[in-house]
């Protein structure tokens, strides 16, 4: 399993529009029906990923009390279900259900949502603002499959209070890792 980072888009960036098919519900939602005045999460996830798996049930916990606080979430998979089939629309709403999301689990078919994101890992994290710009991209923490560190999500929600509470979101920050992107082959 070779280890993809993030391309960490660049701070300011608004965050791309679409309109992508949630797993969960069959409905067609777009970004302006999810997102929150108060921050909104996008995050790229696929159902198979080792580094996805190791943070699933915190990263659910997380979202949880973030949605509490008033903060969006909004999950993409943005997988070529031919090659990785355990990624297709069904089986994430499955892996949904069966994890508690309490977020939308889009599904990114032509891939173009994730390209507009320029994101290339499962995981991939974005924080937008109230006006849609960036203000955090990166890992949850620094929990990695093997690495005995204890998933807490600690980057994300250190970025996350601060924007609640009006202060200045560190700028240094870590690209996620993770696996790639399973890109269609043209």
């Amino acid at each position: 399993m070779a280890i993809t980072p993030s391309n960490m888009m660049p701070l300011g960036t608004t965050a791309p529009d679409f309109n992508l098919t949630d797993t969960v519900s069959g409905q067609q939602k777009s970004l302006s029906e999810l997102k929150s005045a108060n921050g909104t999460v996008i995050m790229f996830i696929c159902n198979h990923c080792p580094f996805v798996v190791h943070i699933r049930e915190v990263l659910a916990k997380v979202a949880k009390t973030y949605q509490q606080k008033g903060i969006a979430f909004i999950a993409i998979s943005s997988n070529d279900i031919e090659d990785y089939p355990q990624d297709s629309p069904e089986k994430m709403q499955e892996y949904a259900k069966t994890y508690g999301f309490t977020f939308a689990y889009l599904y990114d078919e032509s891939q173009a949502v994730a390209k507009a994101y320029d994101a290339a890992c499962t995981p991939d994290f974005y924080l937008f603002d109230d006006n849609l710009k960036c203000v955090y991209r990166g890992r949850f923490d620094a929990s990695t499959p093997g690495n005995d560190v204890a998933v807490t999500g600690e980057d994300l929600t250190q970025a996350m209070d601060a924007l609640l509470a009006g202060q200045p979101i560190n700028a240094e920050q870590i690209p996620s890792q993770g696996c790639n992107i399973k890109w269609k082959q043209s």
